[in-house]
């Protein structure tokens, strides 16, 4: 792996830790007791993302007849749940970021588990004859070290050393900001070719439509005020790497094009949820912009 891989790796593990401590010194212990303990969040939130959009990925490859290469790729990404950038959305559009959070990574551990077997019952019924099998011990402690114990950490500093986490809350929210500025660029400046191999076929646009749908998917199956829900429709819209990376370098020999597939699915998916996400950060800044101009003489 050259220098720049290396470089864009390690500024990726940062966003991520620097994101989710951010999100965990934001957090307490009855706001996250107030999220796992709605159950028909949690149900209609694994139904969402373990089911219908695994289901909804291999109907857009189907519908669009997508190359092989595509296809796999396609239905990778909508089979992993809980993307760190969900977190990095609810804060982006001023959502419900505890619990986006925390449902990130309940979606990331539990996605751990039924990523293998979800890719093969879609690939066997798709008839692709191939076969996905991972480590997924490796994934779960990936999921753990690089999502849960930070969130975990800056739990329990705003809970035994508040003074301390609303100091250092300022700090972790920057890095994340500036680390994700450079992941967005390094997967740009990285991927272009891969992108741009793919102009004029259906994969970008498939990916696109995913992310979309995904949204509206997390969105309508949830429950709660507005900003919970359109934050677990964010946690949605964004898929996990990982595991997908992973079953690209176990099942399919770092094929260079189901890598370039990967990569440009996972960057036009974001170029569909960022925008929405800033668009509803605009129209929650408005309410409070005006504000002052009602009570004003």
């Amino acid at each position: 792996m050259d220098t720049p891989h290396l470089v864009l790796n390690a500024v990726t593990v940062i966003f991520i830790a620097a994101t989710m401590f951010a999100a965990g010194l934001r957090a307490t212990i009855p706001a996250l007791r107030g999220v796992f303990a709605t159950i028909p969040l949690l149900l209609l939130a694994l139904i969402a993302n373990m089911v219908v959009i695994p289901l909804l990925g291999w109907g857009i490859a189907a519908l669009f007849g997508l190359p092989s290469a595509a296809f796999i790729a396609l239905v990778l990404i909508a089979s992993s749940p809980g993307g760190p950038f969900g977190a990095k959305l609810a804060a982006v559009q001023q959502g419900d970021v505890v619990a986006g959070a925390a449902m990130q990574v309940l979606l990331a551990s539990l996605g751990s588990l039924t990523f293998a077997p979800t890719v093969n019952a879609i690939l066997t019924a798709a008839d692709t004859g191939t076969k996905v099998s991972l480590d997924v011990g490796a994934l779960v402690r990936t999921v753990a070290l690089l999502q849960l114990v930070p969130f975990a950490i800056g739990l329990l500093l705003r809970r035994y050393a508040e003074p301390t986490a609303q100091a250092w809350h300022p700090t972790a929210a920057a890095v994340s900001n500036i680390t994700f500025l450079i992941v967005l660029a390094g997967m740009l400046l990285g991927s272009w070719r891969d992108v741009a191999d793919l102009f004029g076929s259906l994969a970008l646009l498939a990916g696109f439509l995913l992310a979309v749908f995904a949204f509206a998917v997390g969105t309508l199956l949830a429950t709660g005020p507005t900003p919970r829900r359109t934050t677990m429709g964010g946690v949605a819209s964004v898929r996990n790497a990982g595991p997908a990376l992973a079953a690209i370098g176990l099942a399919f020999a770092d094929q260079p094009a189901v890598l370039g597939a990967l990569a440009a699915i996972l960057l036009s998916g974001l170029a569909a949820a960022l925008p929405i996400a800033i668009l509803l950060s605009r129209r929650r800044r408005a309410p409070d912009a005006a504000a002052p101009s009602r009570n004003s003489p």
